[in-house]
């Protein structure tokens, strides 16, 4: 149906909460003052309604998702989904986004995020509202999404995190047109266009960008762009220019128009709706219209809107001042017990993950031999089947093994909280006595190593394959340097700990040695050199420094390897020394051969890509660091072929017999996937 809302069309389905009830109305408006002296006294109902019964304002529009079901009384989602709405709004927020989940079987995820520039208590308000208001709306629906003028918040049995969704979703238009629709249109294109990739730049804290734009014979025009920050930057541009697109289509001419999507929302107007900074003064006066217009006639109908709207907006002010003082006072009234409350909040989300070490046990035979995997550093790997007949990977730790307690929390800790299709899942762990497992998910193609470096096996891997493989292991690496709630150094980058699922996506694993930053740490340092060499970085190698930079340079390893077919660490005779993979790329870049190293087995095909992504390779394994790209810019420089690349500088490469002279440590110190994989 097609709402008429204040000169804006609202697009929405039957049963959104405004078309129940007045907003039907307003659009008769204009037919005189009975009709709005009627509107004046139903909007005034309802807002002391609310404010008597408490009741939140209605979602702009909201969402029940049907196809997902309806979960049952007192089953476990319920339980874990109403403990997660009640401890929700308990953790801070400073950034306007938060996501999180509870519980082991039939876990709950829910996601807030608020527009980037209101400040954290009106966006606290706004979700506080959100999580009381949407199980009312959608009773007993498994997932529901909503949205308010400032906020949306959803809620689901699954795991939407760091995923790219584009429905459900609405669109809002002002019922004015400009007064050249074709120029206008084209410059909110333009100004929409160029805050998309100011705000795919963003971290994972915020991925928010306004602006504002001028044209002749026209008031300027404003424009905002956001995106989920757990999105890469790749999926932020992807969501924002399709929202973009269906402008001509919904809003074309419009002088106002709103697009909201669950990974991303842009909105333009010739009136400012946004702070000038982020969350850097008071949110403006919320407006009861999603997009304010006034009428070129300047009508006794403006007079009218300005007239009811502005003792509503003093209203709603008033409210929403007495909820932050209730906040705060409960707050203090808390005190201690509330910290308390979150540490063991914490505690209970890592106890979620514990399988039953018999369950594990029966699951794999018993560990059997023929159910082993693959055997690592610190354990063996096995398959296994739970009674729900789900396929699992099961790392059982040697007792004694080097990966302490210290380590064996970590990867638990690290990999838990992440969440992305390019990352092998935890599902759990087992601790009994000496006995530490940890359980994943099952990729069913084993690892990247059993196929690159396999001659009857590769000819499988196209260049297709490969190329998307790469693509999947750098969305990997940028949702843990960039998009995840926490800044992950990986540090043992290489062909096997990059595993394959049916498809052949890329799944990064092993996550035993990573290290976790601050987003505003740029390096570390430590005296325990942890990896393998060859893929490591000089600077850890050598002075036991790293970064997201170190990363970087093992990907660069990895890349030759996909690209050439050939293992980084070549074979080598008794009388010479090996000459590396990085060397024999630069070598021959050099000269001007590059083409000379790529895989016999991917003749035919688009050697332009294969040679940009040597070059990529080779700026990625430079011996300075500070000219390494991130992998932020290689994940542009692999989807826009219009980006010119830079010369690669001279790289850091070192021989394996060099290596075995520093103080001893020849060994490979992978931890533990061979694989998380199939056979």
């Amino acid at each position: 149906m097609v709402i008429t809302l204040i000169g804006c069309e609202f697009k929405a389905k039957e049963n959104t909460a405004i078309g129940k009830e007045c907003c039907m109305y307003v659009g008769k408006l204009k037919s005189g003052m009975v009709w709005s002296t009627f509107i004046l006294l139903i909007a005034i109902l309802i807002i002391w309604k609310r404010m008597a019964t408490g009741e939140p304002q209605d979602f702009i529009f909201h969402e029940c998702v049907y196809d997902q079901g309806k979960y049952i009384t007192n089953s476990s989602y319920q339980a874990n989904l109403d403990h997660l709405l009640s401890t929700f709004t308990i953790h801070q927020i400073d950034y306007g986004f938060y996501n999180f989940s509870y519980g082991h079987h039939h876990k709950a995820y829910a996601m807030g995020l608020c527009r980037g520039d209101i400040t954290p208590l009106a966006c606290q308000t706004c979700l506080n509202n959100s999580i009381t208001l949407l199980p009312k709306n959608c009773p007993s629906q498994i997932e529901a999404i909503g949205w308010y003028e400032h906020c949306m918040f959803r809620y689901s049995d699954r795991s939407f995190f760091g995923l790219m969704e584009l429905s459900p979703g609405f669109y809002l238009t002002n019922s004015f047109n400009s007064s050249d629709p074709l120029r206008f249109t084209q410059a909110v294109t333009n100004l929409l266009q160029r805050l998309t990739a100011e705000a795919a730049l963003g971290d994972s804290r915020l991925k928010f960008a306004i602006g504002s734009v001028t044209i002749p014979n026209s008031p300027p025009i404003y424009g905002a762009v956001q995106c989920t920050p757990d999105m890469t930057a790749h999926d932020c541009t992807d969501c924002l220019l399709g929202a973009i697109a269906q402008i001509r289509e919904n809003c074309d001419g419009k002088i106002g128009g709103r697009i909201e999507r669950p990974s991303c929302t842009l909105r333009f107007d010739i009136d400012p709706f946004f702070q000038n900074q982020p969350a850097s003064t008071p949110p403006p006066l919320p407006s009861n219209t999603t997009i304010s217009a006034s009428s070129p006639q300047g009508d006794s109908f403006s007079r009218v809107l300005v007239f009811i709207f502005v003792p509503i907006n003093v209203v709603g002010v008033v409210a929403e001042l007495l909820i932050i003082i209730i906040i705060i006072l409960r707050t203090r009234k808390q005190g201690r017990n509330s910290r308390e409350y979150l540490a063991e909040d914490k505690i209970e989300n890592v106890e979620s993950l514990q399988f039953d070490f018999d369950t594990i046990r029966i699951a794999t035979d018993g560990f059997s031999d023929a159910n082993q995997l693959g055997r690592g550093g610190f354990g063996a790997v096995y398959k296994g089947q739970l009674p729900n007949g789900q396929s699992i990977a099961v790392k059982r730790l040697f007792q004694g093994s080097r990966q302490g307690d210290e380590e064996f929390k970590n990867e638990i800790m690290l990999v838990a909280k992440l969440q992305h299709r390019n990352l092998v899942q935890l599902l759990g762990f087992c601790f009994k006595q000496n006995e530490r497992l940890l359980i994943y998910e099952f990729v069913e193609n084993s690892s990247l190593e059993k196929f690159l470096f396999n001659p009857i096996k590769r000819e499988s891997l196209d260049w297709k394959t490969r190329y998307s493989i790469i693509e999947g292991i750098v969305r990997g690496l940028v949702y843990l340097h960039e998009d995840s709630q926490l800044r992950i150094i990986h540090r043992d980058l290489k062909a096997c700990n990059i595993l394959l699922d049916a498809n052949m996506n890329a799944k990064i694993s092993d996550f035993g040695t990573a290290k976790l930053f601050l987003h505003d740490q740029t390096q570390g340092n430590t005296r325990k050199i942890i990896g393998t060499f060859g893929y490591m970085a000089p600077e850890y190698v050598w002075d036991g420094c790293f970064s997201v930079k170190s990363d970087v340079f093992s990907f660069g390893v990895l890349l030759l390897e996909i690209v050439t077919g050939q293992k980084n660490n070549r074979a080598q005779t008794n009388e010479e020394i090996a000459e590396s993979l990085v060397s024999y790329a630069w070598r021959n870049w050099l000269s001007g051969n590059a083409p000379d190293i790529i895989d016999p087995c991917l003749k035919g095909e688009s050697r332009i890509e294969m040679v940009r992504c040597i070059h990529i390779g080779l700026l990625c394994v430079q011996e300075n660091l500070a000219k390494r790209p991130t992998m932020a810019t290689v994940l542009l420089m692999l989807n826009s072929g219009s980006i010119n690349l830079s010369t690669p500088s001279k790289p850091a490469f070192y021989t394996n017999r060099v290596c075995s002279q520093i103080s001893g440590q020849s060994k490979d110190y992978n931890s533990n996937s061979e694989a998380l994989l199939g056979s």
